[in-house]
Parts: structure tokens; sequence; C-alpha cells
């Protein structure tokens, strides 16, 4: 009974404008490359200690079929803060230090939807979407000299606050708001990331909302865990290329653990939805079942794992196997605060709240549109997955039957590779894969080949 009392309440409460007090914290933590089988949640005989991810997946729900918005970090990292798929600007490659901002001020960001509904807004960490240099190409790629000044970064689209770092080339010039304040060595990037965001949320007032967006360094390269991690993982499965990989993914998880504890700390943790995913597959990692790693339009590349804790909403402990993509970040906030997204926003983000509170039967996303780095295209409906290789080819998978996607089953199914490009067209003439007034794309994309890579791509770091 009390469960039902809960879900009514929150129905009424998401048909009208929220209080303040009503309003849930939104913490959305995103690990650097980290595989569907690293957490010992998501595989029981990883290697890779992972006690914080899993103590958040016995407090919340694990989503099995989660799936980054591309299999590398700034088109994902595009995805998660416009709701819209980063194919439709031609990004599917990664950004430097000096390139441009991808995301114009003009478009709506999950920082900017929930800031205009009274939240207090901040991303600490990692950035990798662009932002203008006052002065043109300050400094090297690798350093920027302190005090350089930039514009279009985080405080263009939404947030309040923003301390981090353009990328993980990039990862010793700290940038405060607009200006870079700091020089700092790898290895110290992180524990000052943590304490920046614990310091953050420790300075929130009683009944204010908050985002706070958290993408960190771990597991991506550099593989620099603090003294006091090194040699404590225990990890021994490891490629010698990288000897404290098991240490650095188990200083990314304690990170996670000092948000949790920070939220606990400040009475905060049981009004406050906190999400813990990746942005693509591992680096040269491979998972059973999934087929290839980090860049690749297989599984491997975007399946991701995804775990939500909700306190009062979100059963403890449940497991969610609807296809979901990191883009329905957008859509989920604007659920949960009783805002409308407009037509030219969220284009290709849906609502998870159905699926956090269980009441959902079936998955709520018609499709989902995944993409490489090399500009390979795919959409998944059901347990179909159709493949548009960059050189015209396609590919057809039956991810229930066979999710290492090993038999090619186009030939057999040509009925359901015609529904899927009918589709998958259907989503890139009306520049929108949900409901609403059409919009156009600012990159020409082709189902037949090569229009996918028009653009030169940096080499993915």
């Amino acid at each position: 009974m009390k469960s039902v009392l809960h879900l009514l309440a929150f129905f009424l409460l998401s048909s009208a404008p929220l209080s303040a007090a009503d309003k849930p914290n939104i913490v959305f933590v995103l690990f650097d490359d980290m595989g569907y089988g690293q957490p010992q949640s998501y595989k029981p005989h990883s290697a890779l200690r992972t006690p914080n991810l899993d103590k958040l997946a016995a407090q919340g729900m694990r989503f099995t079929d989660a799936h980054s918005a591309a299999a590398v970090c700034t088109p994902t990292r595009y995805g998660v803060l416009t709701g819209r798929y980063p194919s439709r600007i031609g990004q599917f490659g990664v950004l430097t230090t000096f390139s441009k901002p991808i995301i114009p001020a003009s478009r709506m960001t999950v920082a900017s939807l929930l800031k205009q509904n009274g939240y207090t807004t901040a991303s600490i960490g990692k950035w990798h979407l662009g932002m203008d240099w006052v002065d043109g190409k300050p400094g090297a790629e690798s350093t920027v000299p302190i005090g350089a000044k930039m514009i279009g970064g985080p405080n263009a689209i939404g947030f309040d606050y923003f301390c981090g770092f353009t990328h993980a080339r990039n990862i010793g010039s700290i940038i405060e708001q607009d200006r870079v304040v700091a020089h700092v060595t790898a290895v110290e990037n992180q524990p000052l990331m943590i304490k920046k965001a614990v310091e953050w949320i420790d300075r929130r007032k009683p009944g204010e909302p908050f985002f706070l967006y958290f993408p960190m360094c771990p597991p991506h390269t550099p593989v620099v865990p603090a003294p006091e991690f090194v040699g404590k993982s225990g990890a021994q499965d490891l490629a010698k290329q990288y000897p404290k990989y098991g240490d650095w993914v188990f200083q990314g998880d304690a990170m996670l653990g000092e948000l949790m504890a920070a939220l606990e700390r400040n009475k905060l943790a049981d009004n406050t939805l906190i999400i813990a995913t990746s942005d693509n597959g591992a680096e040269q990692r491979t998972y059973e079942p999934l087929r290839e790693s980090k860049r690749s339009i297989y599984e491997g590349g975007h399946r991701v794992p995804f775990i939500a804790r909700w306190p009062g909403k979100v059963k403890p402990g449940s497991l969610n196997d609807h296809t979901i993509c990191l883009n329905d970040l957008m859509a989920t906030a604007a659920e949960i605060v009783g805002a409308k997204i407009p037509a030219n926003a969220g284009e290709d983000s849906v609502s998870l709240v159905p699926a956090l509170l269980g009441t959902a039967k079936n998955g709520a996303r018609e499709a989902t549109v995944h993409q490489s780095m090399a500009g390979d295209l795919a959409i998944r409906q059901g347990p179909w997955k159709l493949v548009f290789l960059k050189d015209g080819r396609r590919e057809l998978y039956n991810l229930e039957t066979d999710l290492s996607e090993t038999k090619d089953l186009l030939s057999a199914n040509a009925d359901t590779a015609v529904r899927l490009t009918s589709l998958m067209q259907n989503y890139i003439d009306r520049g929108r894969s949900t409901p609403g007034a059409p919009q156009k794309n600012e990159f020409a994309l082709s189902l037949t080949g090569n229009a996918n890579s028009k653009t030169k791509q940096p080499k993915a770091k």
C-alpha cells in the first residue's frame, strides 16, 4: 500500500509544477570507457573491484540493456546533455583542446531546463564538448596557460558552476568557470575533481534542488591512480600495458562512494536521483558475450552499465531489461519537474520515469539509434538490430538469440530489414525520433554509405 501511495503522490506532483522542497536533486555520474562487464554487479566474477557501484545497484535499479549515444566520448556527452543523437550534427569523433563548442547557447540542455525550473547546476570534471578560447589557441594541446579565458563552455549552456578540464590529453590544465586557474599533475587531477564536487554538495542550501553532472576520468587513460589506491584493487586480469588499471577503476568507484557519502552526510540522499553509467564501451577490452569494444558499432562499443537509485521511488535491487539510452536524461528530468520540452529540444529523448517507478511493462522507446566513431549507424528495435556500415553494406542481428552478433540474418529476414530501414529514414527525415514537429539536422545523413563520415574526425583518446 505504501508503494502505491508513493506512485500516486509522484504522478499528482508531476501533473503540476513542484515546489522547491518537492523537487528531487539529480546527480549524474559518468565513468569514462567503463565496459558493460566491468562492474561486479554486471559480471560477478569480474577481476575489477567496484564496491560502490555494486552497493548502488543493491539500493536501486540495474539496467541490462542501456546504451550510450555513441561509441566514443564527445558525441555521447552531446547526447547526454541535449537529448539528441550526435549524428544529427555529424559528430562521430572526438574534440581537441581548441575545438569550437558543439552545443550552441540557443539549444536547451538538461542543465538549462533544470535551471529554468529552479535548480542550481554544476558540471565538475571532463568537459570534451568544445569551448572558444578568447586568445585563439593559447598554449599547446596539452597545456593551456593559467589565466587563459574561454567562452561558450558549460556556463553558456545552463551550468551555474564549472570546474574541470577540456579532455584527457589536457588533464593538467584546470578550468574554473571561464578561465584556467591552475596546473596539476595527472595523478592530482581526479582527487581535485572529487574534492570540488563534494565541497559543492556540502554548500547546498536545504530545500534548494540541484543538478550535478560529474564526468570523471577513470578508467580512461592516463591510468594514474592516486598513491592511496595503488595496489589496493587486487585486480589481476589486466593488460601489461596498464598494470595499475584495476586500481584506477577502484579509484573511480571510490569517487562515486564519496558522492554517495556526501549526500548521506548532508541528509540529501533520500531526495536524490543518482545515476551512474559510462560514456561508451571499454578501451580495447572485450567482455563476453558482447562483440568488440570502444569505437565499434557492435554492442561492446555502446552497451554500458547503468544504475539508478531514487529512494522511495526505485525498488532496491531491481532489474530492468528495457532498451534505454543516455539521451533519455533530458526527458526524464523534464517529467520529474513537470516541464514541457519545446519542439526544438530533446528530439531523441524518452522519459525513464515509468521504468524507474516500475510501472512500465514495456520499454518506452520505439527504437534506438547507435553510431560508431567511423560513421557506421545502426537501429535497434526489440530484438532486431540493423547495422548500416559506412561502406554501404548492411547487417541484421537478432540480439535475443545472438547477443554476440555472430550471425548475420539479413538475407533470411528481408522484410525486417526493409521495415527498420524505413523507420531509420523516417528518423532522419523528421529530425527526431520522438513525437513532435519535424526538426532540421545540421548534417546530411545517408544510409547508402560515406555521407556519414564527410567531416574529418580526430583520433579518439
